[in-house]
């Protein structure tokens, strides 16, 4: 029963943990995106993808693209482990699905980029404006148009299951709610929209680790 209740209250901190990292790691590497690969009509000519700073802040952006990943499903798998028998069929295969999705998608749009960047680097000349464009266009769309609205499901996913069992408060689902109508309405059309998915996931791991640590107080303060 000792390890039981240990596990039930070590779960949700590994969980704010992962949360955390995963959340850090995805900003900085979508900042590191949008400066190394500017979004919009301007030619390549204008700014020179020679820069080697953009070509610096890319190859970071790539670098820690895959463990962004892999504290995202640490993270997925925490939060299962705690809600455990109690979860609803529906809602966790919504919730499972979209965040793999999601995190099969950013992986495909970092692929882009670093393809944008291998396509320029080697002689360290401008790309042709077809490579360039279909490069940017490819890794841009699969960010804010497809990760994002996966991002939108896990998130509204999420919060309905924590609300149905009570693990997070009213005003946190509400976030996460909102969260969902940003990435998938307002995430194409706004740029850095897509930032408001880590900075949710930010406030919610943060939650956790601090709910997790008032569990553990009131646990040892009645044995």
């Amino acid at each position: 029963m000792q390890q039981q209740a240990q596990r039930v209250l070590e779960t949700p901190r590994a969980a704010g943990l992962a949360g955390v990292v995963f959340a850090l790691l995805l900003a900085a590497a979508i900042v590191l995106v949008r400066l190394g690969i500017p979004e919009g009509a301007e030619s390549v000519t204008a700014w020179g993808f020679t820069d080697s700073g953009r070509r610096s802040a890319v190859r970071a952006a790539l670098a820690l693209v895959p463990f962004a990943g892999i504290f995202f499903l640490w993270f997925i798998g925490a939060v299962r482990a705690h809600i455990g028998t109690g979860e609803d069929k529906f809602l966790a295969t919504v919730f499972l699905g979209s965040g793999l999705v999601f995190t099969a998608t950013v992986f495909g749009a970092a692929a882009a980029a670093g393809a944008v960047l291998v396509v320029s680097h080697p002689a360290a000349t401008t790309p042709a404006p077809s490579s360039w464009d279909f490069g940017r266009h490819l890794a841009y769309t699969l960010m804010t148009e497809y990760a994002t609205r996966m991002a939108a499901v896990f998130a509204c996913s999420m919060s309905v299951i924590g609300h149905r069992l009570g693990i997070q408060p009213r005003w946190l689902s509400v976030l996460g709610l909102l969260t969902a109508l940003t990435l998938l309405f307002a995430a194409s059309n706004v740029p850095w929209a897509e930032l408001v998915f880590p900075a949710w996931s930010l406030v919610l791991s943060v939650y956790i680790i601090l709910a997790s640590g008032r569990a553990r107080s009131r646990t040892a303060a009645n044995p």
